[in-house]
């Protein structure tokens, strides 16, 4: 005897398995998020780095009593320096926001992963427990048919004997 919701507990499997394959997808952008933000991230230190390096530069030539069209080229050049910086700090804060979006994203797939694996389950337990109740059945129905052979076969060996 087939169990009566093999249908739907076709399609809780199918669910399951695509929430999986979503899981595993969300997980992949999360990392490929977090990879791109390092890289960023990194880019962005090495600016601060240059900056750095061109500020000390700059106090440097201060000390030793340079031109002022020198110094004038470098505060210059400083606050292109700067602005760069600037804007790859934005670019970090984006992919930053990016990467808290992602990790929504897997959040929200693993709960529907789990809900979905508890559905699964449940389905599971039912069927078993509706297999077991249909072995119940059958072996009552055995026992059934073998009383009433054995009261047939009890009634007509009695029979026989009277008609004997």
């Amino acid at each position: 005897m087939e169990y009566p919701l093999e249908q739907l507990l076709d399609v809780k499997k199918n669910r399951f398995e695509d929430s999986i394959k979503v899981l595993n997808q969300k997980k992949e952008i999360l990392k490929k998020e977090e990879f791109h933000l390092k890289e960023l991230e990194l880019e962005r230190d090495e600016a601060l780095r240059h900056k750095n390096d061109k500020l000390k530069q700059l106090r440097e030539e201060l000390d030793q009593a340079t031109t002022t069209k020198k110094i004038e080229q470098m505060k210059h050049y400083l606050e292109i320096v700067d602005e760069q910086l600037q804007k790859k700090q934005e670019k970090v804060d984006k992919q930053k926001e990016v990467v808290v979006e992602a990790e929504k994203q897997v959040t929200l797939a693993k709960e529907d992963f789990l809900r979905k694996q508890k559905d699964l389950e449940k389905m599971n337990y039912h069927k078993k427990e509706w297999q077991k109740e249909m072995n119940i059945d059958i072996e009552k129905k055995a026992i059934l048919e073998q009383d009433e052979m054995g009261s047939t076969t009890h009634e007509i060996k009695r029979r026989e004997r009277k008609g004997r």
